[in-house]
């Protein structure tokens, strides 16, 4: 095996431009294979699993898979564990590699035209402050998306409608600090006036935005969870194969196969939420852990038996 240090500059940057397209395509899609990442980049399966170590080793945690829907993919709480891009970080990734140029002799282009492709407004010289308006933005986020832009740029208090994960709707006054991009989803890093602490809000739960005439400076702020965060129940769960689509849909990043199952590790912020997301799987579902939610299915279900042994004996009178 050649060794990196033995490698030509042509072939490292070769390589170098292969693990950043590698890196893009994760970026990008929920799980690649490594014959799909193998037949684009035209090496072989074995230098795909190379690079994918190469990726790991960087700081960007990777995760494999096997089996039948087997690959790679970036692993749930990469943006948890701040390794993501944000806006800047692409826009200065493509002004260094766009330095280089020259002096690689253009081997750094084809890199270049990846990260071009994530915005065109990346080639253009006035464009690169508007990069986030490509990296997969849906229609309906992207003028939410501008605005929460504009107002980092001039330092602008914003208040939002927002619906957290558990559906609970708020009314939150933020300083808006950065906004972040993983997976092709957009989230908000602000600090929450309401709580006193930095809050990560994801941009499709924006119900409705305003960036207000009102500025603010810079301030200490220190990472905290929510309230509900720290009172979520830690949910074991095993599901057959044959809900195996809606599950994956379901709980995105939290899944990993076991033999004919789907082992599944999440948290609930709301127990009614648990129980109608549980009993709407039937008997294809089972509870690992804990041992209360259970019981607690036991008695939901109870209760609805209740209610229409109770509804069909005054519909017979």
């Amino acid at each position: 095996m050649t060794s990196t240090g033995s490698l030509t500059e042509g072939a490292m940057a070769t390589r170098l431009d292969r693990l950043l397209g590698i890196t893009l395509e994760l970026m990008a899609k929920k799980r690649v294979t490594a014959t799909a990442l193998a037949d684009k980049f035209e090496v072989s399966v074995r230098t795909v699993y190379r690079d994918v170590e190469l990726i790991n080793q960087a700081g960007i945690p990777v995760a494999s898979f096997t089996g039948a829907d087997g690959g790679f993919e970036l692993m749930n709480g990469f943006f948890l564990t701040r390794q993501y891009f944000s806006v800047d970080d692409l826009s200065v990734i493509y002004s260094l590699l766009k330095a280089m140029e020259e002096t690689m002799g253009g081997a750094v282009t084809p890199a270049m035209r990846k990260l071009a492709s994530l915005h065109p407004g990346l080639a253009d010289e006035g464009g690169q402050k508007a990069v986030l308006l490509g990296i997969s933005v849906p229609e309906q986020e992207r003028h939410i998306v501008e605005e929460l832009f504009r107002a980092i740029r001039q330092s602008r208090v914003v208040q939002m409608a927002y619906t957290s994960a558990s559906g609970s709707a708020t009314e939150r006054s933020l300083e808006p600090l950065n906004l972040l991009w993983e997976k092709g989803v957009w989230y908000l890093e602000a600090y929450c006036r309401r709580r006193g602490a930095k809050r990560y809000f994801r941009v499709s739960r924006i119900d409705r935005l305003q960036v207000l005439d009102e500025t603010f400076a810079p301030r200490p702020i220190t990472d905290e969870l929510e309230p509900e965060d720290l009172q979520g129940i830690f949910a074991h769960l095993r599901f057959d194969l044959s809900v195996r689509i809606r599950v994956l849909e379901q709980f995105p990043g939290e899944c990993t196969y076991q033999g004919n199952c789907i082992e599944v590790r999440t948290v609930f912020y709301k127990k009614e939420y648990a129980l109608s997301v549980i009993v709407s799987y039937g008997t294809n579902v089972d509870i690992v852990s804990p041992d209360e939610l259970q019981d607690d299915v036991i008695t939901y279900i109870e209760a609805i038996r209740r209610h229409y042994a109770k509804k069909r004996e005054g519909d017979a009178t």
